[in-house]
């Protein structure tokens, strides 16, 4: 994908080359207690059972395999949370580079700490004084590495989108797709994989109530910005969607789902208790969704959901398992 192009499935299908045999395949699966309380037939994408825990690994790996010898020799500098910090350091590891990573002073300890063990040096910015992508530019220009967006490049939507290109030939026959939307990389990526396969599929976005900002932006035909959200789906908290990602977010959705904290608990206690999956909050929106009946689907349809990530802070898990929590962290 060049400047001005549109990501095609093409550019997927050569991410999907460039990452055979790197990261895992990871499985698809069904849960008939699911399919009971949903009343759809659901085929869950298990990203959570991925490299660096997280459907991440596949764009950072992917933009990292697609610079040149001496670009990689320069190292890279990212900036997230959580997921995409450990994809990029574990993908800065198998490529044989360095990376810097700029996380918030108040990210999980557990995701620092894996950033750190994939051999990332971490540099901190104050969530609510600084920008965190311009943190990371000033980074670039002192450094002369490479900067590896969260979202908004090709390479990382492409490399996203194989997670949807895997499901589709596991499970070709689909009524709907669903995933959750942040800054919408894994959504721009997996959603021209199902137009191009199957074009009259329904293609379902998912976001917390409080961090509607791809909802709101679709309403308005622009990208609206928001003030930063409260929800314990920390992964999809961007304030706007991506000046890449929204034009194909815009042409290929049918919708984009709301569901509250409390609806993503839920979730992630029904498919730890009666799927035996474990997913972090923001990879359960889509079940969350299906659980609700906010996908507006009808009965038995079937729906391919992505699983985003598993990296879920063990104290939290257990507050959820014990029904300590209803809503918002």
């Amino acid at each position: 994908m060049t400047a001005g192009s549109r990501l095609t499935i093409d550019d997927v299908q050569a991410a999907a080359q460039r990452l055979s045999g790197r990261i895992e395949r990871t499985p698809v699966i069904s849960s008939s207690p699911f399919d009971d309380a949903s009343g759809c037939r659901v085929f869950f994408k298990c990203e959570n059972l991925q490299r660096a825990g997280s459907f991440k690994i596949r764009g950072a790996l992917n933009k990292l395999l697609a610079l040149s010898p001496a670009e990689r020799a320069r190292g890279v500098v990212a900036y997230s949370s959580g997921n995409h910090a450990q994809g990029v350091a574990l993908a800065a590891r198998m490529v044989g580079t360095t990376a810097i990573i700029c996380m918030p002073t108040d990210a999980p300890a557990l995701k620092v700490e894996a950033t750190r063990g994939y051999g990332a040096e971490v540099v901190f910015y104050d969530r609510l004084k600084d920008d965190r992508a311009a943190v990371a530019r000033r980074l670039v220009e002192q450094t002369g590495r490479v900067l590896v967006p969260p979202y908004d490049d090709p390479a990382i939507m492409a490399g996203q989108g194989t997670a949807a290109l895997e499901l589709f030939q596991d499970v070709p026959s689909l009524d709907a797709l669903v995933t959750p939307v942040g800054g919408g990389g894994l959504m721009a990526g997996c959603s021209t994989v199902a137009r191009s396969l199957s074009p009259g599929i329904t293609v379902i976005g998912v976001e917390a109530d409080t961090a509607n900002d791809t909802y709101l932006s679709l309403q308005k035909g622009e990208r609206v910005t928001i003030p930063p959200p409260p929800t314990i789906a920390d992964g999809i908290r961007p304030q706007s969607p991506g000046e890449l990602t929204f034009p194909i977010l815009r042409e290929n959705l049918s919708a984009v789902a709301l569901v509250s904290d409390a609806e993503i608990v839920a979730a992630v206690r029904f498919l730890a208790l009666r799927v035996r999956v474990v997913a972090e909050p923001t990879g359960a929106v889509g079940a969350a969704a299906a659980l609700a009946g906010k996908l507006s689907l009808p009965r038995g349809a079937r729906v391919g959901v992505v699983l985003s990530g598993g990296n879920l802070d063990p104290d939290l898990l257990i507050r959820i398992l014990r029904g300590e929590l209803s809503g918002s962290a």
